[in-house]
């Protein structure tokens, strides 16, 4: 700077600091500043020409403000750099013409900014104008959001648009299929019921021969009637209408579902009919066949449902939880309406409970049929049932519950342990019988004075003892009514005219041992009244009585003769004694007492209760 200065002071050159007393420094600071003031104003405008180059967008007072405001920048930069080159030259009236050119910009550009500064007092400031920004950034965010939501709509439409025209593609196909398959035709007919349009399974050559055409020329009488006349009121009315109608073609006729429907022109008026017509010939056959089969099937339920009621077979379903679902008959003392719905725990009784829901897990767990018989004990009585379970499956084949029969087979088990019973009963009373007849052919032949004596007796005391045994084979083993033994063993002279034999007694029942015992007895005792007592002439009269005696605890039966001819004791027992008397009180323990009265023969026995079933 002393150089600088040096130098204008050595050119002759005085600055206009020197004049006005300025030191060297002092004039060196101010040159310096209106450098850098001058460079920096003419930067200015060239950064908003760069500027405004680069945003278009803003024209009209904004850009004219920026171009006085630019102008007023530069002349005060030209302005500044003059006065710096006063320093050194003498360009006083060039600066003082650039200040004035700078003093107009200047006004200028107030007197055009001036009436703008309301409206840029209103401008928002830099933290309105952030806001803003962020605002706009948010909304731009969130529409760009909905843009992409839109977007993605939009492809998602286009994509069911276009999956909605495959389906509706394949929808018309299966349609037409559809038609074709269930013989449906679909036609349409103006109001004087000439075809305009038809679908028809039977092809498009028929289709084409079939419009332009009236019903009048393609059907035949009486199905045209029945046809038109249901189209005719829907053409009057205006409602649809459906019906069945014939149509007879090459001898066969064929039954049709036909559904009309109107059609309305813009104006409301019905212009024609559109129309369904349903080959429905098989329907209504297969309907006949099911109403057949129907019936049959009700007739054959009827007889199941009144087989099982009269059997002691029981049918019933249960689901997968053994839940009762339907059942025939009622079970183990409950009805029907007590057992649907419910499951075993509610309906087996406790005691047998476990058995019978252990076999029925049985068979869900492995799928297989299973059978066993199983004693069901209620109410401290037993009973006995078959129990048949197989798995019960849907269509698909999953197991979905048990089909059970339950055959009560009490009465076979009982008769299997009575056939048991009268198995060794059988093998026991064969080895009595034969010894009785052993003993009884000794004892015969030792009485009988001939071969044709013993032959006689001997016989006849052996249909005695198979007289009773067909009354006990009648009762299956189970004892004999006393008064149908006493009517067996004398029922030739009670077939008599007059009868000889009276016979009294309440009904009671002997056991199998007294039976036989008892039989063979009242044979002798006849036998003897024929030959020697009451029965031997026809005033005779025997008479046959029984009574319970609860203080001896057995019955006692009286055989009195009365009117016969005189008797007395006999010299020696025969062997209808020995019978009597020993066979009796042996195997019966019975108490025989017989009393030999001039009048007659009258025998008491005395049966324990032990021999007796009781009251029949």
């Amino acid at each position: 700077m002393d150089r600088m200065l040096d130098w204008l002071s050595a050119g002759g050159v005085l600055p206009l600091g020197a004049c006005m007393g300025w030191s060297r420094p002092l004039i060196a600071l101010n040159v310096t500043a209106d450098l850098l003031i001058g460079a920096s104003f003419l930067a200015i405008p060239f950064g908003m020409v760069w500027f405004f180059r680069r945003r278009p967008d803003l024209k009209g007072t904004s850009r004219r403000i920026a171009w006085l405001f630019g102008l007023f920048i530069l002349a005060a930069g030209v302005s500044h750099m003059l006065a710096a080159l006063a320093v050194w030259a003498p360009v006083y009236p060039l600066q003082g013409v650039t200040k004035a050119v700078t003093a107009i910009i200047s006004f200028a550009t107030i007197g055009f900014m001036w009436p703008l500064l309301p409206s840029l007092v209103r401008l928002p400031s830099a933290q309105q104008l952030r806001d803003a920004n962020q605002r706009m950034r948010s909304e731009v965010a969130a529409h760009e959001a909905t843009l992409r939501e839109l977007d993605a709509a939009r492809r998602e439409l286009e994509q069911r648009v276009a999956a909605r025209t495959r389906e509706l593609t394949l929808v018309k196909a299966r349609f037409e299929t559809a038609l074709h398959g269930a013989k449906i035709i679909v036609f349409s007919q103006d109001a004087d019921l000439r075809y305009t349009w038809i679908y028809t399974p039977e092809g498009a050559e028929v289709a084409k021969a079939t419009i332009g055409r009236t019903d009048d020329e393609l059907l035949a009488e009486p199905d045209r009637t029945a046809v038109v006349s249901v189209k005719r009121r829907v053409l009057a009315t205006g409602k649809p209408e459906s019906t069945e109608v014939p149509n007879t073609r090459d001898g066969e006729t064929a039954m049709f579902s036909l559904h009309v429907d109107p059609i309305f022109d813009p104006d409301g008026q019905v212009e024609g009919i559109m129309c369904a017509a349903v080959d429905v010939t098989r329907i209504r056959r297969l309907e006949q066949e099911q109403r057949r089969l129907a019936e049959e099937l009700g007739t054959a339920v009827q007889r199941y449902e009144t087989a099982l009621r009269g059997s002691n077979v029981t049918i019933f379903t249960q689901d997968r939880e053994l839940r009762y679902t339907s059942i025939s008959n009622p079970l183990f003392g409950l009805p029907v309406d007590k057992i649907v719905g419910r499951t075993d725990e509610d309906v087996v009784p406790a005691e047998s409970r476990a058995a019978v829901i252990a076999l029925k897990q049985a068979a869900l767990a492995d799928g297989l049929t299973k059978d066993q018989e199983l004693r069901i004990v209620q109410s401290g009585m037993s009973r006995w049932y078959d129990l048949h379970i197989e798995p019960l499956r849907d269509l698909s084949g999953a197991l979905v519950g048990l089909s059970c029969a339950a055959v009560d087979v009490t009465d076979r088990k009982e008769g299997e342990a009575h056939l048991r019973l009268l198995m060794r009963e059988l093998t026991h009373r064969s080895k009595n019988l034969l010894a009785v007849i052993q003993a009884m052919s000794r004892q015969t032949a030792r009485h009988a004075g001939t071969i044709d004596a013993f032959l006689e007796q001997f016989s006849a005391r052996l249909q005695a003892l198979a007289r009773s045994h067909d009354l006990l084979v009648q009762e299956s083993w189970h004892g004999a009514s006393l008064n149908e033994l006493v009517r067996l063993q004398l029922g030739h002279y009670l077939d008599r005219g007059a009868s000889q034999v009276t016979v009294d007694g309440t009904p009671l029942f002997l056991r199998p041992e007294a039976a036989q015992s008892l039989g063979l007895a009242l044979h002798e005792l006849a036998t003897n009244a024929a030959k020697y007592g009451a029965l031997s002439v026809p005033t005779g009269h025997v008479t046959i009585r029984w009574q319970p005696q609860p203080a001896r605890e057995g019955i006692e039966l009286t055989w009195s003769e009365r009117g016969g001819p005189s008797v007395r004791p006999p010299d020696r027992r025969g062997f209808g004694s020995l019978v009597i008397e020993k066979n009796l009180s042996r195997s019966l323990n019975a108490t025989v007492a017989m009393t030999f009265e001039p009048g007659g023969l009258c025998c008491r026995i005395l049966i324990p209760v032990e021999h007796l079933y009781g009251v029949s």
